[in-house]
């Protein structure tokens, strides 16, 4: 933790170097910002072109400013910022802000100047936030360390803590929570996080009674593991981090790279990785301040999905197809939640989730109430979402006066949608609504894709997780070396640790290739070995389907004369002899790899040609144990086939997850290994196994 992050957040003393007189001047702004703010401590203004600015004296130099002070506030352009942090190292300063870009985000000589900026602060222990940052906004204390124009005022409620290495997306973040009634602690605008990263405020405001909730808005995390560290942290501690991160596609990569210099990071690692943590992730920014609005009141996810009050029928139809387009599943009403309803709704209504209390309703708004309670005592549910057309101002009224002692007192996440879009609603009725806290929408749509988020992410938090892998996973052989491994030897590997592989063995002559056929009978496929051979159909280097000794003596010829045209200079160990695998099975992708930053992941999918044409594939961190990998795999596009879809028989889940978890193991006992990948891995019917038919391991650095 940085020692003068709370000199940072929290100072009694501000210096503003490039103070200005000059309307609308970036000098001119922070100084309006915090002289109509709450601040009451020394403020101390640097200019070199004024004597006073609004009644205050500026000095010329930062070398004229008194020793100690906590925060300076740097307007100057990027050329100048290296001489005025060193002025502000030798007058002792807390921590700077750095506005100027013009650094990492441009080229590889303005990322050589940030380092030299962050080595310097490093040095002296002076926090510096940014460059190429917005600043930060304390709405604690009331105090704008920003040149955005901006009136705060103090906020006494907890609130969400908003990150943002952009600054006009932490200001968007901001004015979409407050404007939804959802209290605001902090605002931070980061920059280029040359030397204060979001993980660094994270680990420090994590213990600040005054933050609930991190909403965050990422292009790139600096540091994976001390995030997920303090990801795991925020988690236990009931304050839930919501989080987008740019960079899914290869043009928003790209554009990442140009706003903050970050280097783009493989997205899906990061997403499995910090959904593992604790961290709900959103694709947009929609949901972002949805998903935030519910986190601020209700901490902590839940995997089931809500029920849906309504007084509408068709939305009936319509939420349901919209939430099996979007896999969030509404849950079917407990026996006794029906019975209760079927007593106190009219008798012509229909009780199911989603659940239309009728036109009643709108006569007698208390039955919006009674269906409400109803519900979110039924143990099947996960939460609430009331979808009602609004009405006129008294109708609406009605409504949320039946609703909110319901509401306001839930203890599972609970929302109101007041439909009709744009349609003018109540003001004092909207007010209402947002000063109880209850998350609020005009969109059901809305509503229910942020309670997807919410599920998915409650579904992926480990719970039992794979810490330490088994003792039986440790590979002795893969010491030592280096490179991809050949298919026969990373076969026995596999074998050795519990995976099924075919019989068979290496020949190096045709004739020991036959003696092979002997021992273990036809059909046979012939694959030529070489370590470095890793892709053995592109150059025609398998044969299958080979029936007898004739077949075999020309397959191998076949075999040995395509990978010689094709790699001239390759030398082949020999051909692997191996069974045919026949029979009704399903081919998987599985597999692992270490990443550099975020450790080693699984990757689980439908394997063969649709790997790669279908790209049905989910990522599961190495740890996150045998709930993780199934979650991964129901998530499929595939995962029907699995259940058997068409008349097929359900395949052999159970031994796809084992298969899984024991790659899991030998990634985290063997760190020599970067890579496995088994494809195709045949999954037989269920109780039938799995044989893994193609197998690369690579060992050495990632």
């Amino acid at each position: 933790m940085k020692p003068s992050i709370h000199r940072l957040l929290k100072p009694r003393s501000v210096a503003i170097v490039g103070a200005s007189a000059e309307p609308l001047a970036i000098g001119n702004n922070a100084l309006t910002n915090i002289t109509g703010s709450a601040f009451d401590g020394n403020l101390h203004l640097v200019s070199r072109n004024s004597g006073r600015i609004d009644g205050r004296t500026c000095r010329a130099s930062i070398d004229e400013l008194p020793e100690g002070i906590d925060v300076a506030l740097l307007v100057v352009p990027a050329h100048a910022v290296a001489d005025a942090m060193a002025a502000c190292v030798r007058r002792k300063l807390g921590a700077v802000v750095v506005f100027a870009a013009g650094f990492g985000e441009i080229d590889e000589a303005g990322r050589a100047q940030q380092a030299s900026l962050a080595a310097t602060a490093r040095h002296a222990g002076m926090v510096m936030m940014g460059p190429n940052c917005l600043g930060l906004v304390n709405f604690v204390d009331g105090l704008p360390l920003t040149f955005e124009p901006v009136r705060v005022e103090k906020e006494n409620r907890p609130g969400a803590c908003v990150i943002s290495q952009s600054g006009a997306m932490a200001g968007n973040v901001r004015m979409a929570l407050t404007g939804r009634g959802t209290p605001v602690a902090y605002a931070l605008a980061t920059g280029n996080e040359a030397a204060l990263s979001a993980t660094d405020l994270i680990e420090h405001l994590l213990p600040d009674p005054a933050v609930s909730m991190f909403t965050l808005l990422l292009e790139q995390i600096t540091d994976p593991q001390p995030f997920l560290q303090q990801a795991e942290r925020a988690n236990q501690l009931g304050k839930p981090i919501a989080m987008l991160h740019v960079g899914r596609g290869e043009r928003s990569r790209e554009a990442t790279q140009t706003h903050t210099g970050a280097l783009a990071s493989d997205h899906a690692v990061m997403s499995a990785c910090v959904a593992a943590a604790g961290v709900v992730l959103v694709p947009s920014l929609d949901e972002l301040f949805d998903v935030a609005s519910i986190l601020a009141r209700y901490p902590h996810p839940h995997a089931r999905g809500p029920a849906i009050v309504t007084n509408s029928g068709a939305l009936r139809g319509v939420a349901l197809d919209f939430a099996e387009e979007i896999r969030l599943e509404l849950p079917r009403l407990d026996t006794e939640t029906v019975q209760v309803l079927e007593q106190r709704l009219p008798t012509f209504a229909t009780v199911d989730n989603p659940l239309d209390v009728t036109a009643q309703a709108m006569r007698d708004p208390a039955l919006f109430a009674v269906a409400a309670q109803a519900v979110l005592s039924d143990p099947n549910v996960g939460g609430l979402i009331v979808a009602a057309m609004g009405g006129g101002p008294a109708q609406q009224r009605g409504k949320w006066d039946a609703l909110r002692p319901t509401l306001a007192a839930a203890d599972k996440p609970a929302a109101l949608a007041f439909l009709g879009d744009g349609a003018e609603l109540d003001a004092a009725v909207v007010s209402d609504v947002r000063a109880s806290g209850v998350p609020y929408f005009r969109s059901v749509d809305r509503a229910l894709r942020a309670w997807s988020c919410l599920a998915r992410a409650a579904r992926h938090v480990q719970r039992e997780p794979c810490h330490a892998a088994q003792p039986g996973n440790s590979i002795g052989d893969v010491k030592g070396r280096a490179g991809p491994v050949v298919e026969h030897d990373v076969k026995s590997l596999l074998a050795a640790a519990g995976i099924p592989v075919p019989c068979g063995r290496l020949a190096t002559t045709p004739i020991a290739a036959k003696a092979v056929a002997c021992e273990i009978g036809y059909p046979l496929v012939l694959k030529a070995q070489a370590a470095t051979l890793m892709h053995k159909s592109d150059v025609g280097g398998i044969a299958l389907g080979i029936r007898n000794d004739r077949d075999l003596s020309a397959a191998w010829e076949r075999v040995a004369m395509n990978v010689s045209a094709k790699l001239p200079a390759l030398r082949l160990e020999g051909m692997l002899v191996e069974q045919m695998t026949e029979g009704d099975h399903i081919e998987m992708i599985v597999g692992a790899r270490r990443d550099p930053a975020w450790g080693p992941v699984l990757l689980v999918g439908l394997g063969g040609i649709w790997a790669e044409t279908l790209k049905d594939t989910k990522t599961v961190p190495c740890n996150a144990g045998r709930q993780g990998i199934e979650v991964a795999i129901s998530e499929l596009k595939g995962r029907s086939l699995l259940a058997g879809a068409r008349g097929r028989p359900p395949s052999d889940v159970d031994a796809l997850v084992r298969t899984l978890s024991t790659i899991a193991g030998m990634m985290l006992a063997n760190t020599e290994i970067s890579e496995i990948e088994i494809n195709p891995l045949a999954v037989f019917p269920a109780g039938r196994g799995v044989v893994a038919l193609d197998a690369v391991m690579v060992i050495g650095p990632p």
